[in-house]
This record gives structure tokens, sequence and C-alpha cells, in this order.
């Protein structure tokens, strides 16, 4: 083996190799003709000659060499191996063939501005995104496939036929044939399916064996060239710089597919069929223990590596979650002042932020809280701010805080007196935030959009929309959202100017209630019991839909993971180690 060829095998598997030089193409390679390799062959018929080895060849053929591996091998395996293989993955236009490979050349990538963009994060985002989520669409058929065939042959052996047999009664069909049309995927937990969506937005239903092996060649497809005739997607539905006057779909004028949750109904029979071994699934799903007596509203992931959770209930409680005890997780601490019972002493606890060890937790009974998670979640201070707080989001030197009252507080933590600066920028209350060092952008029940300059103290912009946004995801200069008809909004964001650029309408059927956006991803939650993970382009490309057995109130993103609230339930869907 070359000595790249040593080190390529070396870096992949995740040893210190030292940075090897460059080979001199003009050295013919030493020979030793005593010698002979595993095979018996001289090294004159086993060894290629120098001008054949790999850095050798022209830089556009190892540049699209490079292009057909994976963007985590290009990032991070190729610069242990020498110099020249460092520089492979500074080519920006390779990085944008690569997306355009991935996701279609009729899809709009990124949707926003493409200055500054950066390519290999999101390459690097999207693939692991196709691998996981895809991968979990996959396995899940392909259990529910299986199930089906278990509950056929059931049902035969019930009424005496041989298996591969039908018993027609007269009918116009056969019990089980026209059922596996309305089936789709279920996943493993109770009360959550995942469904794969279709090219035209419907479920793909979960049928026979050609039509599964279609389904893997259409999730193979993602990767190939030819996935530019997959991308025709109609939920594009504005793409216009004003939001008063675009066209909006009502959701009851979309389609609402049933779907039929058969497992309760089928019974296992003791013989499974015989079948090649699956490839172990890319993701697994926790629940964590059940702890809250009322519906959870928000969570937060932590550390970020997301080991810890933080999770906010109606039952007037913050606690703080350790994923990686045991199994399914363990719960550390209900946070708590002393002398008190709950976290909030006299309403929901809605909103959850961060910054370093801080966490802030805001209610309905007008304070936010601060808690010190490297003390074990102590108090570490009370903040009155007079009325019910709807959404949060911690800047480095500012906690911004939306009310009810239609004001927008931002506070010090540091301070005996926290409050630095209240500003009323809507008609109603604030339902969502973003920001960054310089600017705050934020929505309200009224239907408006608003920017506001903190260095300068002044509203920059208001926008009039057709309906009111309820979550919203800052990244980068893309700013997405969604609104309590179910539609996704992205915005572009430069020098404090918000710009509208498109409504996507990507299954949804009620109220958004979280979104995270970043290069490579998008997920969304709702209220219509659905989580959805996407490619962000435009439009978004739904690789998975988790269906829940109640509304979707929050979820949370990092490092790979996903945590989900739902009823008073908390589950985490994480790379399986």
């Amino acid at each position: 083996m070359s000595e790249v060829g040593v080190n390529l095998h070396e870096a992949e598997s995740g040893k210190q190799v030292p940075e090897a030089p460059c080979p001199d193409q003009g050295k013919p390679p030493r020979t030793d003709s005593s010698s002979t390799d595993l095979q018996g062959l001289p090294p004159a018929l086993s060894s290629p000659p120098a001008e054949s080895s790999l850095l050798s060849l022209p830089w556009e053929i190892l540049t699209h060499i490079a292009s057909l591996l994976p963007a985590h091998f290009v990032l991070n395996v190729l610069p242990k191996v020498c110099r020249t293989l460092s520089t492979v993955g500074d080519d920006t236009t390779a990085w944008q063939l690569r997306a355009q490979r991935l996701i279609g050349s009729r899809a709009r990538f990124p949707v926003g501005p493409r200055e500054d963009f950066n390519w290999p994060t999101s390459c690097l985002e999207i693939e692991q995104l196709i691998t996981c989520w895809a991968g979990e669409v996959q396995r899940v058929a392909k259990q529910s496939e299986e199930t089906a065939d278990e509950r056929d042959q059931a049902g035969l052996q019930e009424r005496g036929l041989p298996a591969g047999g039908y018993e027609n009664v007269g009918g116009d069909e056969v019990d089980g044939v026209g059922v596996a049309a309305q089936e789709v995927a279920y996943g493993a937990d109770e009360g959550m399916e995942v469904v794969m969506e279709a090219e035209d937005g419907e479920v793909q239903p979960v049928l026979d064996g050609d039509q599964m092996a279609r389904l893997r060649e259409e999730l193979e497809g993602r990767l190939e060239v030819g996935a530019a005739a997959q991308m025709e997607d109609g939920r594009m539905l504005l793409d216009a710089d004003a939001g008063q006057g675009a066209p909006h779909h009502d959701q009851n004028e979309r389609a609402h597919p049933r779907y039929l949750d058969y497992r309760a109904q089928v019974e296992m029979i003791q013989n499974k069929s015989s079948r090649s071994p699956s490839p172990p699934p890319a993701l697994e799903c926790i629940t964590l223990p059940s702890s809250h007596i009322a519906p959870v509203n928000s969570v937060l992931l932590l550390g970020g590596k997301g080991a810890l959770c933080a999770t906010a209930s109606r039952d007037y409680n913050v606690k703080l979650w350790d994923l990686e005890a045991g199994s399914d997780g363990a719960l550390l601490h209900t946070l708590q002042s002393q002398g008190d019972f709950t976290s909030h002493r006299r309403g929901w606890a809605w909103c959850l932020a961060s910054q370093g060890s801080l966490l802030a937790s805001g209610g309905f009974d007008g304070t936010v809280r601060l808690w010190d998670l490297e003390a074990g979640g102590a108090d570490r201070g009370l903040i009155r701010a007079g009325a019910a707080i709807l959404c949060s989001s911690w800047q480095t030197d500012v906690l911004l805080a939306g009310m009810l009252d239609k004001r927008i507080n931002m506070y010090d933590t540091r301070a005996a007196e926290p409050l630095i600066k209240s500003v009323r920028l809507h008609g109603d209350g604030v339902m969502c935030l973003a920001a960054d060092d310089r600017y705050i952008i934020s929505g309200s029940i009224d239907c408006t959009v608003a920017v506001y300059d903190r260095r300068a103290l002044k509203a920059l912009k208001r926008i009039k929309m057709s309906s009111y946004l309820s979550v919203m995801s800052y990244s980068g200069c893309e700013v997405w959202a969604g609104d309590n008809k179910g539609m996704l909004r992205s915005f572009s964001m430069e020098s404090g100017n918000l710009k509208l650029l498109s409504q996507f309408d990507v299954g949804h059927t009620a109220l958004v209630t979280g979104i995270h956006k970043s290069q490579g991803s998008l997920y969304t939650c709702s209220t219509d019991k659905t989580t959805k993970i996407h490619i962000p382009c435009g439009p978004p490309r739904t690789l998975c839909t988790l269906r829940h057995s109640a509304a979707v109130h929050g979820l949370s993103v990092e490092a790979g993971i996903l945590a989900l609230a739902y009823d008073v339930n908390v589950d985490i869907w994480r790379p399986r180690k």
C-alpha cells in the first residue's frame, strides 16, 4: 500500500498521522527484486508506476474524485493526509455542484443570499440529514412491510389456508388486499409514525416488495446526479418582496390524508419469515421518564453536545434531564427556589433560553427565573416582568423577552436592576423573537413583523402579514418562520433590511409551534401532531414526517439530536452509538 493510501486508512480510522510530504512525481518508486507481495507477485507487476499515483493525477480529476467522497471525509480526513489533499475542500464551485447533486437543480438553494454562504457546512449537514432521516424512513417502512406480511400469514393460518393462498368469498377484493394501499409506515414507539413524503406531497404507501424496492431506489436517488428530476414540487406559493398581498391557501383546502393504525389488530405469529439482516438504524428514539403532570410547553437542549435537556411545563415546573444517564435518560433536578414547591409560583412555565451556564425560564406568572446549571440548577435570580412571557432569546450580553402586553424587554442579568430597555413595536402580544448582536426581529399576534436596531435604539421596519408568525429561527442571513395556519415563510436579513422571500406549504395543517433552521437542515413541528424534517431549499424537501399522539408544542436541535415535546412526553431522537 502506498504512503498516501496508508495515511488515508489511518486518518479515516481516527489515528493521528504525521503530515506527509507530497511525493516527488519525478522520482521512480523503489523496487526490490528479492521481495514479493502478499499474492506472490513481484512488485514490478503489483505496484503502480509513480506517474499513476493519486497525487500525480490532474487537479480536475482529483477534485472530481473528492466530489464523490462523503463531505465529512473531504473535510475531516483528507487534510490529515498531506498538504495537497488538504486544499481539495477549498473549491467553492465543487461544493456548489455537490449541493446541486444532493438537492436537484430545480430547487433554489440557498433560499436567501448566496454571498458568504458556507457551502461545505451546508453539504455536510445535508448529507448527515439524508443519512439519518431518509434511512430511518427506509428502515421503518421495511419493518412495517414485514409486519404486514406476518399479519397476512397469520390470517391465512386462521382460515386454514396454505401460505400464499387466498380465500375468495365472492367479493371484489380478497381479505388483506386493497387495504395495503392505505397503510403507512409506523414507528416502533407507541403514538408515533414515520411517513415518507412522496414527490407530489402525498403519503407514500407501503405496498409489495417491488414497490418497496422502488422506494429504496428513490431514497438512494437523492444522492445521485439525476435527483433534479425528482424536484418538481408545487408547494411554493409565493415569491414576492411584500407579504400583505400574498395569496394564502386556507388549511381546510389542503388534503388531509388519513392514516390507519393497524398495529393493534395484528396478531404476531411465532415463526417469522427468514429475511436478510438489515443494517443498524442511524437513529434511536428514547422517551424521557414520565415526570410532568401537565403538557410540556417548551424543550431546550443544552451544553453544546445535547447531553442535557430542560423542559418547561404547564404544571409550573422546569426540569433538567441527563440524556446520557441510563438507556432512557434520567431526571437530574426539578428547579425550585428555596421554600417554593414549583419553579414558577402562579403560572405556566412557558419558554426557555440559555447562555453559558445560566438557564432562563419565562412564565405566565409574569416572571423570568434564572437557574445556574453548574450549581445543580440553583436559583440565581428573579426578574418581574409584569406580564405573561410568551417567548425569549438570549444573546451574549442581553436577555430578550416577548410579552403578552405587546412589549419586548431587554435585560442585563448581571445587573442589580436588570431592565435595560422596554420597547413596544406591535399592537398585540409578541409571539416570537430572533436576534443577533445588533438587530431584534419579532412577530406578533397582530400579524406584523418588526425589526429593531439595538445600537441605534430605533425600529427600522414593520411588515404586515396575512397571518401571524408563531415561531422563528435566525441563521446566517436567513430568517425562517412558521405561522398560525401551518405555512412557512423565509426572509433575507442583510444590514437591518428584512425582506420576505417566499411562502411554503410543507404539509402542516395547523399552528407551527417549533422551527429550527441551520445551513443544511430544517425542522418544524405543529399542533397538527406532526414533526417534519426538511432540506432547507426552495421549496423545502421533506425527508421524513413523525406523527405523534398529541399536538407537538416545541422542539430543540443540537449536535444532531432532536428533542420533541408533546402532551406530557419528551422524545429524544439521536444518532445511535
